[in-house]
């Protein structure tokens, strides 16, 4: 291909077009941080300015690396986390201030936005191609079940609200199980595309439905298992429902078998029925969530509805376009700040700012998805459809929760809600997305290889062979050969390319 041909494929880097969303993303976190002041004391708050430099540079560090490192990821994913994380700020501070006591729950959250950050830039720095992660397999797996297990650590585990979730050092608390979503999504993408082929072999036939065969039922059982397990002693609703939803999404992705889906919504379902007759806590969320209203559950103490009624009465406040940023009551909902702070941000934003808040949520989705199309491999493909999935599952239970869809499960709002452990790990999570989404794009002759090496067949005169055709013909597809059958498989399953785009990188 000539020069003139390369140049008019190649992709373009959007590192400006995405320094205008990050300007623009400041610029309504910082108004949001004034509005609070002037809602609440009629005047902007003394630290605006320290504050809004304080964003800037955090995010003008996560710009500047990512052009320098991944040149070509997607240009919409780190302004919307900066946006999404500012405006979260701006609640956290406002609730700060109807507090008797203030507590500068803002600056803290900050702190761990800038842990967040730091840990991005080096998964950035490091981490040049994802593939790499393909090697660890089997110790993310056994990584993510170490952190899991944590808070049963006699001395070390923390019961806060009923759930032991927590660890404690000292003063500091953090949840391992944030980290655990990350090494499990890492652990069911590169089980997944290794077993694909035995998950996909046709199996009896109900109703029209082809389901697998029974001797492949062992991974969802065990995934199943694990949840009720993380149900049973972590007393925890909404991490086990989290993973077992990951798994299982995953599942279909990897196999696009509709049977995988009736499955695990099968054994959800049964999960579901058993805990409510048997624990305590499950049993109370559910009385909770189908008589909120009534006199019995709003003034039960523990495990009533209070919460769940307050936050619906000032989303009912609220109204279509919200009472205004400091003009609501927000701190009327317990933990206002963290686990309801959707509720809170409906009184003051309105309908009309959650819908906002909401399409900000489906973008980072519908951009995980595409980059999940777009690769060339089978383990990232599953990799960023797993880590996208894992924040609209979270979205949708905690959403679901407060406007009393579901029943409340303790979840927090990605990027909005109190809580540096949350905060953290979504920011390896955009991190990671960028990673892949700059190796879906990039040009062939600009991709870096050589990092699967340990998949290769080096005994095979085929891998010989290719090996010596990389000179001629430098795609990064060839750059993991071992398993490549399932690899394209499952990138088949998402993918929007024809077959004579594979050379373009996921051009858009």
């Amino acid at each position: 291909m000539s020069d003139s041909v390369s140049q008019a494929v190649r992709p373009r880097p959007y590192r400006l077009a995405e320094l205008g969303l990050l300007i623009l993303a400041i610029a309504a976190s910082s108004s949001a941080y004034a509005l609070v002041g002037l809602g609440v004391d009629d005047a902007i708050p003394d630290d605006t300015v320290q504050y809004m430099a304080w964003l800037t540079a955090l995010a003008l560090i996560v710009h500047v690396v990512v052009w320098w490192k991944a040149k070509y990821a997607d240009p919409v994913l780190v302004p919307i986390a900066v946006l999404l994380n500012g405006i979260g700020l701006a609640m956290i501070h406002r609730v700060d201030l109807g507090r008797v006591e203030f507590k500068n729950s803002a600056t803290q959250q900050l702190i761990w936005m800038t842990l967040g950050v730091a840990l991005a830039v080096l998964v950035l720095v490091l981490l040049r191609d994802h593939r790499w992660l393909r090697r660890y397999t089997y110790v993310s797996g056994f990584l993510a079940l170490f952190f899991l297990l944590l808070p049963l650590v006699p001395g070390l585990g923390r019961t806060i609200n009923g759930a032991r979730i927590w660890i404690g050092i000292g003063p500091l608390s953090f949840q391992p199980g944030e980290i655990a979503k990350i090494l499990l999504a890492i652990f069911f993408a590169g089980y997944l595309v290794s077993f694909r082929d035995q998950l996909v072999l046709a199996g009896p036939k109900i109703l029209g439905i082809r389901f697998p065969r029974l001797r492949d039922f062992g991974p969802i059982i065990i995934a199943w298992v694990a949840s009720v397990g993380i149900l049973v002693f972590e007393r925890d609703l909404g991490t086990s429902l989290l993973f077992f939803g990951l798994f299982v999404a995953m599942l279909y992705v990897a196999t696009s078998k509709v049977s995988w889906i009736i499955i695990g919504l099968s054994f959800f379902a049964v999960g579901a029925v058993i805990a409510t007759l048997m624990f305590s806590h499950v049993q109370q969320r559910i009385d909770g969530w189908l008589g909120a209203l009534t006199p019995e559950e709003f003034n039960k103490t523990p495990g009533g509805s209070y919460q769940l009624v307050q936050g619906l009465f000032g989303m009912a406040n609220g109204g279509l376009v919200g009472t205004g940023l400091g003009e609501g009551r927000p701190n009327m909902v317990p933990y206002a700040e963290s686990d309801f702070i959707y509720a809170s941000l409906g009184e003051e934003l309105g309908m009309a700012g959650l819908f906002v808040i909401l399409l900000c949520y489906l973008l980072i989705f519908e951009r995980g998805i595409r980059t999940a199309q777009k690769l060339r491999d089978g383990f990232g493909t599953l990799l960023a459809a797993g880590l996208s999935f894992t924040i609209a599952l979270q979205v949708f239970v905690v959403v679901g929760g407060v406007t009393r869809l579901i029943p409340v499960t303790g979840l927090t709002t990605p990027f909005l809600a109190q809580g540096g452990s949350s905060l953290v790990a979504n920011w390896v999570i955009i991190a990671l997305l960028l990673r892949m989404s700059d190796n879906a794009r990039r040009p062939v002759e600009e991709f870096h290889t050589g990092v699967l090496r340990i998949t290769e067949d080096t005994t095979s005169a085929s891998a010989k062979k290719r090996s010596t055709d990389d000179d001629m013909d430098d795609s990064p597809a060839e750059a993991v050969p071992g398993s490549v059958d399932s690899d394209e498989a499952v990138t088949t399953n998402l993918s929007t390319r024809g077959p004579g785009d594979s050379g373009q990188g996921g051009q858009r």
